[in-house]
């Protein structure tokens, strides 16, 4: 099996919320994806960041809460494919119950999204050259799911940081499965990058 070309992860955040790139080669895919009514914003990022908006090609939600997903629709009309996981399908329309008409949401339609299982996920992600799995973590939402390259860098979202998940046992039992996996970085949907935590809830040593 050829071996996938090196990953590149670029933050193009904004209003407290990480909205991870991921690169390799040719193929960038978003990870998480903006607040609503807030394009203009993600575009300026992108460009700060010397990343063209016609260069993502695909973008995937951790979960469907409107400062992940609340972008979907209008980046699937600049040319995006929207990546959901079939557990994610029944949050799409639960959304939009939360938006108010000054947030602006553009209602997420069914055209343009790939919707995949977590079984899935690995042969797609490498059908577009990155190496990686999509897993089901639940602990913050029920549809919450993590990107997990094969250099240990996951993207979690919302997860609960194991050390604040004692009383929260899908939470937990997310980040044993992520440890099982190789997980070895967390990239977050809010705070800095930093190194898993062990079962202990302390930050393991890399």
């Amino acid at each position: 099996m050829p071996k996938s070309p090196p990953v590149k992860i670029v933050n193009v955040g904004y209003r407290s919320t990480n909205y991870w790139v991921v690169s390799a080669g040719a193929s960038r895919l978003l990870v998480d994806i903006g607040w609503p009514g807030t394009l203009g914003m993600m575009k300026t990022n992108l460009k700060k960041m010397d990343i063209p908006l016609s260069e993502i090609r695909y973008a995937l939600a951790t979960h469907y809460h409107m400062d992940h997903a609340g972008l979907a629709e209008e980046l699937k009309r600049e040319g995006v494919t929207l990546l959901v996981l079939d557990i994610q399908v029944s949050a799409i329309p639960v959304m939009k119950t939360w938006m108010k008409p000054t947030d602006h949401y553009v209602e997420i339609t069914e055209k343009g999204n790939s919707i995949i299982s977590v079984e899935q996920s690995r042969q797609w992600l490498n059908r577009i050259g990155i190496g990686g799995e999509i897993l089901h973590t639940p602990g913050h939402s029920a549809d919450s799911v993590s990107l997990l390259l094969d250099d240990g860098s996951v993207f979690t979202g919302d997860l609960t940081p194991e050390a604040y998940a004692f009383d929260n046992p899908a939470a937990l039992a997310a980040w044993k499965l992520l440890r099982e996996h190789g997980a070895a970085r967390v990239y977050p949907a809010h705070g800095p990058i930093r190194a898993i935590e062990d079962a202990a809830g302390k930050p393991q040593i890399e």
